[in-house]
């Protein structure tokens, strides 16, 4: 029988190689399964115009400005907020996204060095000012995730951008998680870090018993989610 459950927007962040597209996928058919319609979208991407930046943007052969690239993920961004997922929320479907607006302040704030106040006045246009119910972050030293990633396939462009690049989105990604800088960001929503060392059923575990713990309206649902109660 299928839930009936207000649309809830789920996201997933974290250096290269942390698992986020596997937790996405298996929290999805964990959610699924328990009768909770659900959708799975990552960035950039989930839309024509979204899947040809994309190609641009991680094609190793593509050269581009900082300002160019953040401009390309919010351009993707915008198209899949506004054909995919506001529609798929306002249907009552848990939304969730591999990669959003974290990302572009990690990468291009924290790495690329572009001014954050700019990034943000162009977000604010990209997601209409969607803001998410909650963002698992998948905490893992960057270079073991860019280890993990070389292992499962050749580097895309983001993936060459340098030990040092890396380690500075490591470190952004890591002052999001306080306290302090997500009051100062209440555009965020949310945001839990999540270990992302160990198994993979470690980390479903954990993601799975935040998720439910954090959604009010999946608390509920923890026995069919695997969560004891």
């Amino acid at each position: 029988m299928t839930q009936v459950i207000a649309g809830q927007l789920i996201v997933f962040e974290g250096v290269e190689g942390a698992g986020k597209s596997t937790q996405v996928a298996r929290l999805g058919g964990r959610l699924t399964a328990a009768g909770v319609l659900t959708v799975t979208f990552r960035e950039p991407g989930g839309t024509r115009l979204g899947d040809e930046i994309r190609r641009l943007l991680l094609d190793p052969a593509s050269t581009m400005s900082a300002r160019a690239e953040a401009l390309l993920f919010m351009a993707s961004r915008a198209e899949l907020m506004a054909r995919e997922v506001r529609p798929a929320l306002a249907a009552g479907t848990v939304v969730l996204l591999d990669r959003f607006f974290l990302s572009t302040y990690a990468y291009q704030v924290g790495a690329r060095g572009l001014p954050m106040a700019d990034v943000q006045a162009a977000n604010a246009v990209a997601t209409d000012g969607l803001v998410p119910d909650l963002t698992l972050l998948l905490t893992l030293p960057a270079h073991i995730g860019i280890a993990r990633a070389t292992q499962r396939s050749g580097r895309d462009r983001m993936e060459q951008s340098g030990d040092s690049f890396h380690l500075r989105v490591e470190q952004s990604l890591a002052e999001f998680a306080t306290a302090a800088w997500q009051a100062a960001h209440a555009e965020c929503g949310p945001i839990v870090a999540i270990d992302a060392a160990g198994s993979e059923d470690e980390v479903g575990t954990r993601v799975i018993d935040a998720v439910s713990t954090r959604i009010p309206m999946l608390h509920s649902l923890r026995a069919a989610l695997g969560v004891s109660v």
